[in-house]
């Protein structure tokens, strides 16, 4: 007997995730900064390391654009991502592999008054994902919070503290 794996060939829209793979999860946040403050931190990403105890390393030798590389490591796996999509400064997604999964994740920012509401989105799709769907699950959507909590609070102790710049 031969048994087949059909996956479905849903693609994630240019800025999406794929809603359609076995494990999603989405989290959001109001975060004190304003969105240019925001999107700074979340797109310096080799910068990552030093705000997110979860990102071990970070390394990018390219600008923040579509079809830009960089290479991770948070807990035990080290993960290479592609920026899928580059909209400064309200929509980033980048998609990644490791140990077999295939994750699209994707941050939109929304301007508010005096604060930006940050909603996260990420799919986990393949073998991987599907055989092991309720653990995946429990562990990103750990993942997408705690990412959520170190970003607001980076952005928001930069706002309280903002870089000085030094004058020649």
């Amino acid at each position: 007997m031969k048994t087949r794996v059909i996956q479905d060939d849903a693609q994630p829209a240019e800025s999406g995730i794929n809603q359609s793979a076995p494990v999603v999860g989405t989290s959001e946040t109001e975060i004190a900064a304003v969105r240019e403050v925001v999107w700074d931190v979340l797109t310096g990403i080799e910068q990552w390391p030093s705000w997110n105890p979860d990102v071990k390393s970070v390394s990018m030798h390219c600008t923040v654009a579509r079809g830009s590389e960089f290479r991770w490591k948070a807990g035990t796996g080290t993960i290479t991502s592609t920026l899928e999509h580059v909209e400064a400064p309200q929509r980033v997604t980048w998609s990644g592999t490791s140990f077999g999964l295939k994750a699209i994740h994707a941050y939109a920012l929304e301007a508010r008054a005096d604060s930006t509401l940050v909603r996260t989105e990420e799919s986990y799709d393949g073998l991987v994902a599907r055989l092991f769907r309720a653990r995946l699950q429990k562990t990103l959507d750990g993942a997408l919070r705690s990412g959520l909590r170190h970003l607001k609070a980076e952005a928001e102790r930069r706002t309280a503290h903002p870089p000085v710049e030094r004058r020649s």
